[in-house]
């Protein structure tokens, strides 16, 4: 039954002929900030070149999915220039509500009324599906969470920073804050970048840290603060000053990562590092290879890692930093695999 009430709310911002932009609906409640937040992000008050289709991000713990369509002459809304869907959900499935979006827009296109919007919705969290031949089936059960986690680019992103993707993968694994940059018109590839990147680290199969759309508001700023760890995604080129927010500074345009300053003791590569990092490299030159095996082959690669640091273990199942120092291992690595055994819960605190 969970999987049938991970809808929170529905809404509608429209742009008309005069083109402003107004919150014209919502159900069953959206708040004042959520207004404002969600009016902010649709686009509606950008031109037209500007207008991204489909754009999802996270705040306060719960995700929004925003899809625009500009109406067209043979639509039902011959006030209305575009329109926005909004989506609020406790589950990260864009391949999901896209979907549903996109019936819901069909739906407002050919009848003009957000009562056609709610049917729709409503049939969705009470039977988890809606059904019609006019503007096609959907139903949740088609949309698997292991699809959405495993719909990741790992090979791309390998592929533009090379062996430097270790930074990317050793951050994830510390559980350290990376900030990604891409301009304004890469959304797309902004949202696509930033939610590959949990896959890196599979066995922890969580997204959540994802928040692929941030901007240097006071209010997102401060939701974002309020996790010890994340990948988020901004669109702003300040973001790169702003080392308060990361441990690790990803410009997707440049191809270049750095570490901050603080972070530099933490993030110190050794031969194990350098030796995953030849793996990943490898692994993309069989051009042969899928993304599904990529993420299976660093998954396995990762699994060998933890059950190497496992076996360093005493009796109780702890590692103990004095038992590390005793194998006279470089710096690097020793800092390393006790911190990687405190983010695995493998460290009595």
């Amino acid at each position: 039954m969970a999987a049938l009430c991970d809808l929170v709310s529905a809404g509608l911002i429209e742009k008309d002929t005069n083109n402003d932009v107004l919150w014209t609906w919502s159900y069953p409640m959206v708040t004042e900030a959520q207004r404002a937040l969600f009016t902010r992000k649709c686009c509606l008050s950008q031109s037209s070149e500007h207008i991204v289709d489909f754009l999802y991000s996270q705040l306060g713990r719960q995700w929004y999915y925003i899809y625009t369509h500009k109406v067209e002459d043979r639509d039902n809304l011959p006030k209305v220039t575009a329109f926005s869907v909004i989506l609020l959900s406790k589950d990260f499935n864009p391949e999901k509500y896209e979907a549903l979006c996109q019936i819901l827009c069909q739906r407002y296109c050919k009848t003009g009324s957000p009562t056609s919007i709610l049917e729709v919705y409503l049939a969705v969290v009470t039977k988890g599906k809606c059904n019609s031949e006019e503007n096609g089936k959907f139903s949740t059960q088609d949309y698997q969470i292991k699809h959405a986690y495993a719909n990741s680019n790992l090979a791309g992103v390998i592929e533009m920073f090379g062996v430097e993707t270790i930074l990317i993968y050793t951050a994830l694994l510390l559980k350290k804050r990376i900030a990604v940059y891409f301009p304004p018109h890469s959304i797309k590839d902004l949202l696509q970048f930033t939610r590959s990147l949990p896959a890196f680290i599979w066995h922890r199969q969580n997204w959540n840290i994802v928040h692929p759309y941030v901007e240097l508001i006071e209010e997102e700023i401060d939701q974002l603060k309020t996790n010890t760890h994340y990948v988020a995604g901004f669109t702003d080129a300040t973001i790169e000053s702003r080392s308060d927010l990361y441990d690790v500074f990803v410009n997707g345009t440049a191809g270049q990562i750095s570490v901050a300053p603080h972070a530099k003791d933490a993030l110190a590569m050794g031969k194990l590092h350098k030796d995953i990092a030849m793996f990943m490299v490898k692994l993309i030159e069989d051009t042969d290879i899928n993304q599904q095996q990529v993420i299976k082959d660093v998954a396995t690669k990762t699994k060998e890692l933890l059950n190497n640091l496992k076996s360093l273990a005493g009796e109780d199942g702890t590692i103990a930093l004095e038992s590390l120092k005793e194998r006279k291992m470089p710096p690097a690595t020793e800092n390393f695999l006790f911190n990687l055994a405190a983010c695995e819960g493998l460290v009595q605190m």
